[in-house]
This record gives structure tokens, C-alpha cells and sequence, in this order.
């Protein structure tokens, strides 16, 4: 598929469409809770489908309804329902999954599709097989597809922060295990998703202690509870809409967010009120006006999914924008430093490459045929980026726009951009 944008500005209303992050979390918990969950206004996209297959192959019963999964949880006796488990495009699914597996006794095959294949797994491994699971990388690699068979012992471990996944598929997995388990962090990145699983933890009443993000004691042989919970909306899908609002000639406002969720990329509302932008956060929404912004420094470190969208807005700021200290965004479906420098560059984009970031100064950017490089958050921020480029913006690969925010073209559509699919 691809997309094709014209220069436009927003007007009018949007309502955001669920998280993924709490999505995939409450399907996993939900999975491994004795008895019935009701997931409300779950995140109906490839990613959170991509959870509830691999939950079904663990051995949950998950019926999907208009806005609400149920889900018949195992109680924590993983039941092989499938040998092997496709994560497809989703990352956390892939690594989530992984501990899971390691609750039951049987062996399964998780593997992912091409760009989940190529991201890192080996610490996730290790931390699982120092704690009692048996789990091998097919190929040797570190990487998928890998064999998983458990079971949990407890113990001590280590687990290198890189991607707070891996440490979220221990805090979720790690309570169902026969012992205690000691799990060590080694620099950790994107602390705000850690925050979110222990929300989830503290909700259902779990017993753990923890210092400085830096160490975890989780007591074993614990369980969950079934529950019912709604989704909230989600920050990382309403950033790109939030900086169209901040660059192009618009006032729109957007409705569902919750300034007292756990999710980091909430942050990039006050980057962008730093900036210079015109955001008023009311009872009826979160209303944004086109305005001058300014360049500035900006640690990416928890908001890390928010680093394409963020260049493109360096592209309308004033000065000079450097995002930095973001590295585990080369290790993302993309390595999406190298690839919005590479794209921008397309559109007359004046930008450098840092081993941890970007740099960016103010430009004139022009419509080209550009690259989504198959990963969704590319390609919705090049789209952004043609709202302000002279002439039309066409991008490939626009279909990865599913496996996160299946709605967004339309809802840009909806909003008065000009913009269309083919």
C-alpha cells in the first residue's frame, strides 16, 4: 500500500484509539489469571491480535466482542494449545510470550516475521534459563525463532536493560514461578514501560520489591486474579497527531487520554509546550493550535517510540533540535535513527546521524517518494512530515500502519488532511 499526503492542517475533534502497551499486558495477565477477565476497548490492532493468538497457544480461551475481549484464563497451567507462536510484527509479544512459555513444561517454537526476527533476544534467554527454563536460539543467533521449555525454578538472574521488555516478561512471568526470584537490571532504557507493568502488577496485588529500577525480588508460587478493565488511550499513536497539531496551520482536539496514565510518551506533550507549542489540556480533551516552535536538546530515553515523529517536528523548529541519548531505537522494528535520516535527507531534510540520536536543523522540506521501510511509526511520521512538505509526499510500505493505529489515515482524513491511500 502506499500514502499518498499533500500540505494540510488539522481541525475539529479525534478521538485516540487504545494502548497498545496496556492492550498486550492485560491480554498476558489476563491469560494467566484463574478465571474470566474482561478486557474493555482493547487496541484492535495486528499487535494486540498478535498477543491473543499467542495467548490461545499457551492455552487461554479469548473470545473477541465490538470493543471487549474475554478471556478464560489458565490459571497458570500453560497449556501447549499450538507448537509454535507467530509474534508477527510485535516485539513484546515475542518477548512476553517467551516467559510465559517457560511457566509450562511442553516445548514451543516462537518466531516472529522478518523485522521481529532480526531484533535481540539472548539476555531475555539467559535471564529465563539462569531462573530454570531451557530455552535455545534455533539458529544460534540470539535472535528468533528459539525453542522454550520451562520450567520456572526462581533463583538469581541478570538481564540487561536494553529494552524494557525483556524485564517486563520477567516481572509478569516471574510471580508464577516455583521460587523466588533476584533479577538484576543492567542499564536500563525506557523506564516509563517498566512503571506500566508494575501497574499492572500492584492492581492484581503482587509481592515484590524493588531498588531504583536497578533490582527486583519477586516472591514465587504466587497468582492472578481475573478482572475487568478498560484500555486507555494511547500517547504513542496520539504524538504523531499531537505534533501534526504543533506544526501545521490547525486547532484540533484530541479525546480519551489521561494525564495520570503511566505511559513515558505522555512526555511528549511538555517536549512539545517546551518548544514553544500551543497545547491547553482541558476536561473535554487536549486541544492543540499551530504555533512557531524552537529547537531544543531532548533526552529520548523513555519516550524512544516518539524519535521519527520528534525529527519531523525538528524540521519545523527554529534553530537546531538534538535528540539524543535514545541508542535502543537502532534495535526497534527499524533502526529508526538511520532510517529518518535517511528518509528527511529525501525531502530536503538537514539532518545528521549521532550513534544515539539525531540532530536536526530547521528545513524546507519537499515532497518526494519516500521509504515506511515497513515499520509503522515511519511511516505515519513521514506522513506527518508531508502535511509541511511543498508538493505530494508518497510513501511505501503504508500497510505497517496496522499493526498499531489501523485508523489513522482515516482519522487524518476525518480532520481535514489531505491524504489517501492506494
Amino acid at each position: 500500500m502506499k500514502l499518498f499526503v499533500e500540505p494540510s492542517g488539522l481541525k475539529g475533534k479525534v478521538e485516540i484509539p487504545a494502548s497498545k502497551s496496556h492492550t498486550i499486558r492485560a491480554v498476558f495477565i489476563a491469560s494467566l489469571a484463574d478465571g474470566i477477565s474482561e478486557i474493555i476497548n482493547p487496541l484492535e490492532s495486528a499487535d494486540g491480535l498478535s498477543a491473543v493468538e499467542a495467548c490461545k497457544c499457551l492455552g487461554a480461551k479469548i473470545k473477541l466482542l465490538k470493543k471487549e475481549w474475554i478471556v478464560h484464563g489458565t490459571g497458570g497451567n500453560i497449556r501447549i494449545a499450538k507448537n509454535t507462536i507467530d509474534a508477527g510484527n510485535s516485539g513484546t509479544t515475542a518477548r512476553f510470550c517467551t516467559g510465559t512459555a517457560s511457566l509450562g513444561t511442553n516445548t514451543v517454537i516462537i518466531t516472529g516475521d522478518e523485522q521481529t526476527r532480526r531484533r535481540p533476544m539472548q539476555s531475555l534467554i539467559d535471564a529465563l534459563n539462569n531462573l530454570g527454563a531451557d530455552i535455545k536460539s534455533i539458529d544460534e543467533n540470539g535472535r528468533l525463532p528459539i525453542s522454550v521449555k520451562g520450567k520456572l525454578k526462581g533463583g538469581k538472574t541478570e538481564v540487561s536493560g536494553v529494552t524494557s521488555q525483556f524485564i517486563s516478561s520477567l516481572l509478569i512471568n516471574c510471580p508464577l514461578s516455583d521460587g523466588n526470584s533476584d533479577i538484576h537490571i543492567k542499564k536500563l532504557n525506557e523506564k516509563p514501560y517498566v512503571d506500566m507493568t508494575m501497574w499492572w502488577l500492584d492492581k492484581q496485588g503482587i509481592v515484590y520489591e524493588q531498588e531504583n529500577l536497578e533490582r527486583f525480588f519477586i516472591k514465587g508460587n504466587q497468582s492472578y486474579k481475573a478482572f475487568k478493565e478498560t484500555i486507555p488511550a494511547d500517547f504513542s499513536s496520539a504524538s504523531f497527531f499531537l505534533c501534526a497539531g504543533a506544526i501545521t496551520n490547525s486547532e484540533i482536539t484530541f479525546t480519551g487520554l489521561d494525564m495520570n496514565d503511566t505511559q513515558g510518551d505522555k512526555k511528549i506533550i511538555y517536549i512539545l509546550k517546551d518548544m514553544g507549542a500551543d497545547i491547553n489540556i482541558t476536561e473535554d480533551g487536549i486541544k492543540v493550535r499551530g504555533s512557531n516552535l524552537k529547537g531544543m536538546e531532548i533526552d529520548m530515553n523513555d519516550t524512544p517510540d516518539a524519535l521519527p515523529i520528534m525529527s519531523v517536528v525538528g524540521c519545523s523548529a527554529e534553530g537546531e533540535t538534538i535528540l539524543r541519548n535514545v541508542p535502543q531505537a537502532r534495535v526497534k522494528e527499524t533502526d529508526r535513527i538511520a532510517v529518518m535520516r535517511e528518509e528527511l535527507s529525501k525531502m530536503g531534510a538537514d539532518i545528521k546521524e549521532l550513534s544515539d540520536g539525531l540532530v536536526i536543523k530547521k528545513s524546507k522540506l519537499k515532497g518526494a517518494k519516500v521509504s515506511g521501510h515497513g515499520d509503522h511509526r515511519v511511516v505515519m511520521s513521514l506522513a506527518v512530515a508531508g502535511l509541511v512538505a511543498k508538493g505530494i509526499t508518497e510513501i511505501d510500505t503504508a500497510e505497517a500502519m496496522n499493526i498499531t493505529f489501523p485508523e489513522f489515515a482515516d482519522l487524518m482524513k476525518n480532520s481535514g488532511a489531505k491524504v489517501h491511500t492506494i
